[in-house]
């Protein structure tokens, strides 16, 4: 490639920063724009009725014609969770590798877009040459299989994008981070490193896949007598892989459910990161033939998600499973913060039913798919970069990977912690904050995306908090009557029937003040009568009640 002197490299994370999830990087050379994963994020506990969070894609629509393509790392939710949503207004090409790809056609085949979608297979090693940058394929661990970091080169120096990693010595499948490639790249010099930060807490090196392996071969010797139901990520090949191993070493038959476990293994198998013995695996709904000794299950539902498998085997609303004092529940997992509650009730439930559970406090059956201080460490020996930037978590992450390069001698003015919307500008010489572009979060609630926004979360929760109070009426605006009501109508403020006496003062109060205003000489204005309403009901019941319901008047003009 042509060198250009006056060359500029924009960064602008547009997700994944300041928060856990909704990984989504824009990186610019001149006229030509790349994009680096396009993850979901879940809502926060204030994000009332919210079923998911994608980021503001509208500096992608508003630059579409300079979008050379999407690059993903691997297939987890938090990187390739929002694809779907971004190709409802736009479809640029889609690069990733096999099982990623995998993933995402089988999340493509749940929506109806308007453009077939342009999914492109690459392989580890491979270059994707897109206008003046071109974009390196690295093989990494992760915890899931095909995960890789991404070199990016451009006329003026390197970008490495790490993705999620780790360095796994002994992985499942045989393949170690190309820490080779990584160290060639550094020689040569790498401009800038944006680097992975979820662990950066943690000291020392994150365990081998194969440490979880371990522990499920000691409790599938010691639980001979007992069903063993797991539950894990569904996304996590290699660790299923080893349930699978294990069990058909034990003579067990393999059944699973939950609709992404179903999903994600059939890709697997049938893309060839899966094997499974002949007669091994099995329907949910043969388990019936088998005695409990004889099987294993490999569930959803590690994170408590209310709708998951695992939830509904739990709580006894599961169709083909029912859980008793003959089965083993091994939660295969660490709990997403925020996730505590939802993971803490489900062991509850089911030590009330008496079934034995196994999860990480009492036994080693998870290890992290992300780096830790000592490989966070290495990524920085190996590329040698010239600029820093932590991506991939919340602030006090960002901020102990900054401490790692500090304590790795780099220059402290060589190191940008950004936010989403920020611009890092990079050119020969050097680098420095360009303003930022429209970033923000994007609310799907069931089929809408992005038609709840602060106003209508605002009023979610006013009615969780307080209640509601419906006021209902008909007047006769020419004649300046009421013909009927007030009726008051309560939900989520008192048990009407407790409070039949606040009722008939919020319904005597609300016919005065409807009364007045008909009496008023001043033209009538029917939005003048509700405020009225809703302003003398609510000074009323706080007073009475120190709460403030949401007063809806409806008042209907006959």
């Amino acid at each position: 490639m042509q060198k250009k002197a006056n060359g500029k490299i924009r960064i602008i994370p547009l997700g994944g920063l300041n928060e856990i999830g909704k990984n989504l990087t824009v990186i610019e050379y001149e006229n030509d724009l790349i994009v680096v994963d396009c993850g979901l994020g879940f809502p926060d506990d204030d994000m009332l009725g919210v079923d998911l969070v994608i980021p503001d894609m509208s500096y992608l629509e508003k630059n579409e014609s300079r979008i050379r393509g999407v690059f993903l790392t691997h297939g987890h939710e938090d990187h390739i969770g929002a694809i779907p949503y971004m190709l409802r207004t736009i479809n640029p090409p889609i690069y990733g590798t096999k099982l990623t790809l995998g993933i995402i056609k089988n999340k493509l085949e749940e929506f109806k877009l308007p453009n077939e979608p342009r999914l492109n297979c690459v392989e580890a090693g491979d270059v994707i040459r897109v206008g003046e940058i071109s974009v390196e394929f690295i093989h990494v661990n992760h915890s899931i299989a095909d995960a890789c970091c991404l070199a990016i080169g451009t006329p003026i120096g390197t970008v490495i994008h790490t993705g999620d990693f780790k360095l796994d010595l002994t992985p499942i499948d045989g393949e170690i981070m190309n820490i080779t490639r990584l160290g060639e790249l550094g020689k040569k010099g790498v401009l800038a490193l944006l680097c992975e930060s979820t662990n950066a807490e943690r000291a020392g090196s994150t365990p081998s896949e194969k440490e979880v392996g371990k522990s499920l071969e000691y409790i599938f010797s010691t639980n001979k007598d007992k069903r063993i139901v797991i539950a894990t990520f569904s996304s996590n090949v290699h660790r299923v892989q080893q349930i699978i191993d294990i069990s058909a070493s034990h003579g067990r038959k393999v059944a699973v459910t939950g609709r992404s476990m179903l999903n994600i293994v059939s890709a697997a198998v049938e893309l060839g990161y899966m094997t499974v013995p002949e007669g091994v695996l099995i329907d949910i709904s043969e388990i019936r033939r088998f005695k409990p000794e004889e099987l294993t299950l490999i569930t959803t539902g590690s994170q408590g998600e209310p709708m998951s498998a695992l939830y509904r085997m739990a709580f006894s609303d599961h169709d083909k499973v029912k859980l008793d004092s003959n089965d083993l529940v091994v939660l295969s997992s660490s709990a997403i913060p925020g996730n505590e509650k939802l993971v803490g009730r489900i062991i509850n439930e089911l030590t009330k039913k008496g079934v034995s559970v196994l999860h990480d406090a009492v036994v080693a059956v998870h290890v992290s798919g992300h780096a830790c201080r000592e490989e966070l460490k290495l990524m920085q020996a190996l590329t040698k970069p010239k600029y820093f930037m932590p991506i991939h978590g919340e602030f006090r992450h960002l901020n102990a990977n900054r401490e790692i390069a500090l304590t790795m001698g780099m220059n402290p003015n060589h190191i940008f912690i950004s936010e989403i919307g920020k611009v890092l500008e990079i050119d020969k010489k050097g680098a420095r904050w360009a303003g930022t572009v429209p970033a923000g979060n994007v609310l799907v609630d069931g089929l809408g995306v992005g038609d709840v926004g602060n106003i209508v979360l605002r009023d979610r929760r006013h009615l969780s908090q307080d209640g509601l109070i419906v006021v209902v009426a008909s007047i006769d605006a020419e004649d300046r009557l009421l013909l009927s009501g007030p009726d008051i109508v309560s939900r989520g403020f008192v048990y009407v029937r407790e409070s039949e006496e606040l009722m008939d003062e919020i319904r005597n109060l609300a016919m005065e003040a409807i009364i007045d205003c008909l009496d008023n000489n001043e033209i009538y204005d029917r939005m003048q009568l509700k405020t009225r309403v809703k302003d003398e009901l609510s000074k009323y019941l706080y007073m009475k009640t120190k709460r403030k319901p949401m007063v809806l008047p409806v008042i209907m003009n006959v």
